[in-house]
């Protein structure tokens, strides 16, 4: 079932969608006295060969039912991109429900943990998070490339945060594609559970940042796939990192980042960086 949360992130999403698209882009003449950005709803609709009043209930969150093939109407006028259309249809559909908990006497925050501790002696970051970001496990190596959480308050170890931080700011080369990046793939991640109170209150209390508000209010979305992430190391100046996000459904909602060179040519440069002055590692 399509719950109200849903309701309204779709029709955010889909007046996003429609103001990015040029009259020119879909055969329309812009004309003197234009004053929409984009395209107008009754423009959506006719391309899409939908009534304009029921494309404008839809972009109202009203309680209506689009099927498969209206949403991949809408998702070639809008020319939404396989990841923004996938999303768009677990929002109508309602097929955004939360995985069920793990089952038995290990909890998932548990099993993330046992993961990464036996992956403390790689010279490479490993951290696990939760829903919300928090960081509940790292590494020394994950310490040293990002930050050593285990000096911060419990409450201030969130990855999330910690990318809008100065220092986050300062770590992280070309910052301000990567945490667009970052934020539209947890927009998509955390759709099952947007009507959650912990979770509105902290979108909420990010949004006080304006980057991510403006991030936040563009409604992108991306599937959780590879990145390369460019980090300023202290001590080896910019090195670029493939960033590997594991979600087993066994520990969802939360998930492990491993990190490994993004050249296979650059094992043996950052090989011995684990025999360093370790920085500390983090399990509660």
């Amino acid at each position: 079932m399509t719950t109200d949360s849903n309701r309204r992130e779709l029709a955010g999403f889909l007046r996003t969608r429609r103001e990015r698209i040029t009259p020119k882009e879909v055969g329309l003449p812009a004309g003197p006295r234009r004053r929409t950005t984009g395209l107008r709803r009754e423009e959506v609709a006719v391309l899409a060969g939908l009534s304009p009043t029921w494309y404008t209930y839809l972009e109202q969150g009203r309680d209506i039912h689009p099927s498969p093939e209206v949403l991949d109407s809408l998702a070639r006028v809008l020319s939404l991109s396989e990841d923004e259309r996938r999303y768009m249809h677990r929002l109508a559909h309602g097929r955004t429900t939360p995985p069920e908990p793990l089952k038995g006497e290990i909890s998932a925050e548990d099993l993330v943990q046992r993961l990464v501790k036996s992956s403390q002696d790689t010279p490479y970051p490993v951290y696990g998070a939760n829903l919300y970001c928090d960081v509940i496990a790292w590494n020394r190596a994950a310490a040293e490339w990002y930050t050593d959480f285990g000096v911060l308050p419990v409450a201030e170890r969130n990855m999330m945060r910690w990318l809008f931080s100065p220092e986050g700011k300062k770590r992280i080369e070309d910052w301000e594609n990567d945490v667009a990046d970052v934020v539209a793939r947890w927009r998509s991640l955390i759709a099952p559970w947007g009507g959650e109170n912990r979770l509105k209150a902290l979108v909420d209390d990010l949004k006080r940042d304006p980057d991510f508000q403006r991030l936040w209010d563009g409604h992108d979305v991306r599937e959780l796939r590879t990145k390369v992430r460019r980090f300023r190391h202290p001590r080896l100046g910019i090195q670029p990192m493939r960033v590997i996000v594991v979600q087993a459904a066994e520990f969802a909602p939360c998930l492990v980042a491993f990190h490994v060179p993004a050249q296979p040519a650059d094992d043996s440069t950052l090989g011995d960086l684990g025999h360093g002055d370790p920085a500390g590692d983090g399990f509660r």
